[in-house]
């Protein structure tokens, strides 16, 4: 028996890359999985892959009426929801000099509004003892040039969610992050191109102590530990997942 069979999960930013690899994990471990993402094709191609224990709900989580329409079919469903993993998140680079108020709001509309209200909209659905993990990142104090806005986006979250863990606690809701490092997923090549990215990543790997980039199923199996019923004493706590990046 899997760790969480008969459970219901919700999966954000689940088209690819470690929303997928997490939601993969849920199904292989016998929950059902509730996916969302902004892209249609991709959400769908990704539900295909998960099989019958995936329910695909298109949306954007800096968009309340989508995340009501994501929150209603859990409803609908009737089984309340034991797992939440808020991983949907957007990332734009610019130095101070060049940054606009179209980058601000992109990187905090989305990771820190859509995240903040991600948590709340879920919150009657909630099962006794259910678990939520939030994706956060290693840049959010790293000081890391250009990642500015990004940055203090993640920051913001991993505050949030400290506060989140010791509100919730008393409704035996557990509250945790993960601050994943570099890590080999699809999003890079959407955010600054294909040719930039493999650039970017070499250059990344020299930086973790293990010499190489993580995968998203090592990300997945952090969040599915921190979901699972053997981190009952886990609340409030950062997982870096990070090759000793910043470690070391």
């Amino acid at each position: 028996m899997g760790a969480f069979e008969g459970k219901t999960a919700v999966v954000t930013g689940a088209s690819t890359g470690i929303g997928l690899a997490t939601a993969r994990r849920f199904v292989d471990e016998g929950a059902h999985v509730f996916i969302t993402g902004r892209r249609r094709p991709e959400l769908e191609n990704a539900a295909a892959a998960l099989g019958p224990s995936a329910t695909p709900i298109v949306g954007d989580i800096a968009e309340s009426a989508d995340l009501d329409r994501l929150y209603a079919a859990v409803r609908e469903r009737g089984r309340g929801l034991d797992v939440l993993f808020a991983n949907a998140g957007n990332a734009t680079f610019a130095p101070l000099a060049q940054a606009t108020e179209d980058d601000y709001e992109r990187n905090l509309n989305v990771n820190v509004r859509g995240t903040w209200l991600t948590i709340q909209k879920a919150l009657p659905l909630f099962n006794t003892r259910a678990a939520v993990v939030v994706n956060a990142s290693v840049r959010a104090t790293d000081g890391l040039e250009n990642f500015g806005l990004y940055s203090a986006s993640k920051a913001a979250v991993r505050s949030l969610a400290q506060t989140w863990a010791n509100e919730l606690k008393d409704s035996g809701i557990r509250v945790n992050t993960v601050s994943p490092g570099a890590i080999d997923t699809p999003a890079l090549e959407r955010i600054i191109g294909a040719e930039a990215a493999v650039a970017f990543k070499t250059d990344s790997a020299k930086q973790v102590p293990i010499g190489r980039l993580g995968t998203p199923e090592e990300v997945a199996s952090a969040v599915a530990f921190l979901a699972s019923d053997e981190a009952s004493f886990i609340y409030g706590t950062n997982l870096y997942i990070d090759g000793g990046e910043l470690q070391f």
